[in-house]
């Protein structure tokens, strides 16, 4: 098998291949992530996945690499307003708070590019989560608990933050946390892994 590189430091997205039980490096793919004017949210998350899988197959060549990407918007109401990492309270509590009672929309892309480009796979999931309606007092005990500063839309779906929906729509219920893993699965077959 060829070596498989995550073309990302996320410690989530690592766990999250670690289901697998193949053995892989970690290599961050020194990619800006800045806004396009004009750019959908998914356009974004694909541009950015597509872009890191390559940065790292460029210096790799005789690796298959994986590089994902996840962009998060308001829904329909608010015109797809892209919901950044908060990075401090005070922006995750005031991110939660504009979600309450709506809908945010989480564009989760992934593309595997293999040994001299040869494999080239590239997908996007949409993931729509339902926020209940928050009370001031429990986004603060959330923020306060969970600290989710380094996820887009300032909550963990995969711990604490499971509390303050009131349904998720998914194909694939590990994108939301930022890798999926039932395309990827299916991916990482195609390219000559020994997956179930």
């Amino acid at each position: 098998m060829y070596p498989l590189i995550l073309a990302s430091t996320s410690p989530y997205r690592r766990t999250l291949l670690e289901r697998f039980g193949l053995p892989f490096e970690t290599a961050r793919p020194e990619v800006g992530e800045e806004h396009v004017a004009g750019e959908s949210p998914a356009d974004r998350a694909m541009r950015l996945a597509v872009a890191k899988a390559q940065a790292v197959a460029a210096r790799r060549p005789d690796a298959v690499v994986i590089g994902s990407d996840q962009v998060a918007a308001e829904g329909v109401a608010r015109a797809h307003k892209v919901l950044d990492k908060p990075g401090d309270a005070a922006t995750c509590r005031a991110q939660l708070a504009a979600l309450s009672g709506t809908d945010a929309r989480f564009y989760t892309a992934c593309a595997v590019i293999g040994p001299a480009g040869g494999v080239r796979l590239v997908h996007l999931d949409t993931t729509t989560v339902f926020f209940r309606s928050l009370a001031a007092g429990e986004i603060e005990r959330y923020v306060e608990r969970e600290k989710p500063f380094d996820c887009a839309g300032g909550f963990k779906a995969e711990a604490l933050g499971i509390t303050l929906f009131e349904s998720i729509e998914s194909k694939d219920p590990t994108a939301l946390i930022g890798l999926p893993l039932i395309w990827l699965a299916c991916a990482l077959r195609r390219a000559g892994y020994p997956l179930p």
